[in-house]
């Protein structure tokens, strides 16, 4: 009796540790999987933002104004070799239409300020075979295109020109507040900065703009410095290219002169010196500044 008594109380306790190390097993499993429950719905969360944090930072990029002049940066030339680039095409594309008007330069918007609209454009296009065809003979591969902003996948689209005060903020675009217009005034009040009235700071690509109140119907005249020219007998480096502008009368031309000529112009209000009111002095484009 007491032998099976002794045999009955191993029996049990027995039991009993089966029990509890069954329970200590099941409670540790369970307390594993929460964790790694834990740790892949963490490493998914982190996995999520990662993926949602480039699309943010690109949309927060490319409404960024740094230096709050109106231009957004990702519509800036940032880099040295972009800014050399689009100065070698813009002044070249200028410079051929006094050789041969481009079929691509829209008859109706042959003025100053049309022929630097022009050149900007077609300087921040991709240059291809196709679109060395489409200019007409003379042009060359003068540069690279620019790498960090092109026409084609600009955040402006063909809209390269400011058109009212302010830093740029997002809806700028939909408020009207960049244009594929902008005559000399607006290319001087929102889309150059002053620069100086002494030409020897001045680099290819700068503008020259003049002022006649007088004048009601287009006070602003604008100029572009060419610097050396590609095409000169002459080894100069004070060569500017203009359109004289359009009247009902008359369709104007596109002359190329060097500063040294102008500055005995028999008009003293073209003379780009110092001493005449009516030059206002060199402005350089925001996207190079």
């Amino acid at each position: 009796m007491i032998r099976f008594l002794n045999q009955r109380r191993v029996t049990i306790g027995l039991l009993l540790w089966f029990v509890f190390v069954f329970l200590l097993a099941y409670i540790s499993l369970g307390r594993g999987v929460e964790k790694r429950s834990e740790t892949g719905t963490a490493r998914g969360s982190a996995k999520s933002n990662h993926a949602a944090r480039p699309a943010s930072a690109a949309s927060e990029s490319a409404a960024l104004d740094s230096d709050n002049d109106g231009i957004p940066d990702a519509a800036e030339l940032r880099s040295y070799a972009d800014r050399d680039a689009f100065r070698r095409w813009f002044t070249q594309i200028a410079e051929m239409q006094y050789y041969h008007l481009s079929d691509q330069w829209n008859p109706a918007q042959r003025d100053c300020a049309g022929l630097v609209r022009f050149a900007w454009r077609e300087a921040l296009r991709r240059h291809d075979r196709l679109w060395f065809q489409r200019m007409g003979p003379g042009y060359e591969a003068v540069a690279p295109d620019t790498q960090g902003f092109k026409v084609e996948n600009s955040p402006l689209g063909e809209k390269l020109f400011r058109a009212d005060f302010g830093s740029f903020k997002p809806g700028d675009l939909a408020d009207g507040k960049f244009s594929e217009f902008a005559d000399a005034r607006t290319l001087k009040t929102f889309n150059t900065v002053f620069l100086s009235r002494d030409r020897h700071l001045a680099q290819p690509g700068d503008l020259l703009i003049y002022y006649q109140p007088w004048v009601q119907k287009s006070p602003y005249h604008v100029m572009i410095f060419l610097g050396a020219a590609s095409i000169s007998p002459e080894h100069a480096d004070d060569w500017v290219v203009y359109h004289t502008g359009a009247s009902p009368i008359d369709k104007g031309t596109v002359k190329k002169v060097r500063l040294a000529v102008l500055d005995h112009h028999p008009d003293p209000r073209w003379r780009p010196i110092e001493g005449n009111r009516n030059f206002l002095g060199f402005y350089r484009l925001k996207v190079l500044d």
